[in-house]
């Protein structure tokens, strides 16, 4: 049996709620079975979010924690800050529950204090797949009550389940739009495994490394044939060019001249069709996509920090890949967690170094070939100039007969086949992208240069997570643009 490279699907549960309600049992027990039922659905492991106020809240937190669900924290300002709400008994136990939480996040650093706890149950409603709400349907009491947060869940369409705080009645909005599973992480969870074997004594980082490796398999294979069969369909325009353009000049009348032209033109037309239907070029970018999203949370495997990387991305259908990466991360760290200097030379060695080396070695190869495809243009461009002009000449020339052989290739088929040649070469740089790539090459040399440098000085996690965003932003940026012009455009 073949080892698991399939990363587990996440949703997550918000809430939101009073901080006063009559029946604290009651309501714990409705929270019980709501979140009980959620969990025994299968596929599919479901994690609670919420902030730790008193009352609903902290009955949330608890039935969560003791049901085995992974538990989020969003704060709506910092701990100090958000201890003035609680007396010093109360402040203890929220202080121990924070301790089994898999992730702190703290909202509002700098807004007023109402304003921070809308801002809190509007992120709490943002990362959710479904908002639970302990709710007696009445207008909120202040900024950011229940009623707020569950109006703007509302606004935006986010399945709602209703628990009313006098009633204990369940009633439900929006369920319609909660989706089970993600198609994304369906499609990467169903390729199959890379060739060899994955050895690694952190069982989640080692399911990550070979979810990475089948993603980046497939890229690799895909990625040149696509290119590949670009640039067939431009080489038989050009020959099937070439050949009009013999028949015209050396009076070519062969039976099999035009059957091979046509040909060409079918094949050409054939080639264009497969690429224009075939999913292989959105596969390749999703599978590129994937893959170093895998790669940049293998290499920033253990670093505690306090953010989720890539936060504000703008991940258009593969927020669930990110989640799943991000909590396996989170609990291998919990459970293993790595020491600075640990840290910090494996990222040093093992991604700034390998990334440097593989942008060194990319833009060696890129620029000899964008100056001889550079030099094709500039040549066959000239050429074509020169012949053009020469035969310009000879029409001031009354009188002036040519030798036929320069009549025939000079004047005739090189100003024919020449300017399409020299297209040929300009969309040979555009398929392979070359110009942007150069300077894409040249570019990250320079940042990733840069980053080490500050990486290798730095001295403290604060500092070196700020190093270490910036190294991936800068790794990821063109890859999710390239995910942005397949998800969203039809020109592909």
């Amino acid at each position: 049996m073949s080892e698991p490279n399939q990363l587990p699907v996440f949703h997550v549960v918000g809430f939101t709620g009073h901080r006063q309600v009559k029946d604290e049992a009651g309501v714990a027990r409705v929270l019980r079975e709501v979140l009980a039922g959620l969990k025994a659905e299968p596929g599919v492991e479901w994690l609670a979010l919420s902030s730790i106020a008193a009352g609903s809240d902290m009955l949330f937190a608890r039935t969560a924690i003791d049901l085995g669900l992974g538990w989020e924290v969003v704060l709506p300002m910092p701990p100090a800050e958000f201890r003035r709400d609680f007396q010093d008994q109360e402040w203890t136990g929220v202080e121990s529950l924070l301790a089994k939480a898999e992730q702190v996040r703290v909202i509002g650093e700098r807004t007023q204090r109402e304003d921070a706890y809308l801002d809190g149950g509007m992120e709490t409603v943002n990362h959710s797949d479904l908002l639970l709400a302990v709710w007696d349907g009445e207008p909120a009491r202040g900024r950011g009550g229940t009623a707020e947060i569950v109006a703007y869940a509302r606004e935006i369409g986010r399945p709602i389940l209703i628990i009313d705080s006098h009633t204990l009645a369940v009633h439900r909005e929006n369920f319609e739009r909660l989706k089970k599973g993600d198609r994304h992480l369906e499609f990467f969870n169903r390729l199959p495994a890379a060739p060899g074997s994955v050895t690694d004594p952190l069982p989640e980082r080692a399911l990550v490394r070979r979810f990475h490796d089948k993603l980046d398999h497939l890229a690799t294979r895909h990625g040149p044939n696509f290119r590949r069969l670009t640039t067939i369909t431009v080489l038989l325009h050009v020959l099937a060019t070439a050949l009009a353009a013999a028949a015209v000049a050396f009076g070519l009348h062969y039976v099999a001249l035009p059957w091979v032209k046509l040909l060409c033109l079918i094949g050409a037309l054939v080639v264009a069709f497969v690429l224009r239907r075939h999913r292989d070029e959105k596969d390749w970018v999703r599978c590129r996509l994937g893959a170093e999203i895998s790669r940049s949370a293998l290499a920033t495997w253990g670093l505690p920090r306090q953010l989720r990387l890539f936060d504000d991305f703008d991940w258009a259908g593969l927020e669930p890949l990110r989640r799943s990466l991000d909590i396996l991360q989170r609990r291998s760290a919990r459970a293993n967690p790595a020491t600075f200097d640990e840290f910090k030379q494996r990222y040093l060695t093992t991604r700034l170094d390998d990334q440097l080396a593989y942008f060194a070695r990319q833009e060696q190869r890129a620029v000899p070939l964008l100056a001889r495809l550079r030099a094709g243009f500039l040549i066959t461009t000239v050429v074509a100039v020169v012949f053009t002009l020469l035969y310009s000449l000879t029409t001031l020339m009354p009188g002036y007969v040519p030798p036929s052989w320069v009549q025939h290739w000079l004047f005739e088929f090189f100003p024919i086949v020449l300017p399409v040649m020299a297209a040929a070469f300009i969309s040979l740089i555009a398929i392979y992208d070359l110009h942007h790539r150069v300077a894409r090459y040249d570019e990250m040399c320079v940042r990733l240069d840069a980053a080490r440098k500050e990486a290798a000085f730095v001295q403290t996690w604060g500092s070196l997570e700020r190093v270490v965003t910036k190294a991936e932003r800068a790794l990821l940026q063109e890859v999710f643009e390239w995910h942005s012009i397949t998800s969203f455009s039809d020109t592909h």
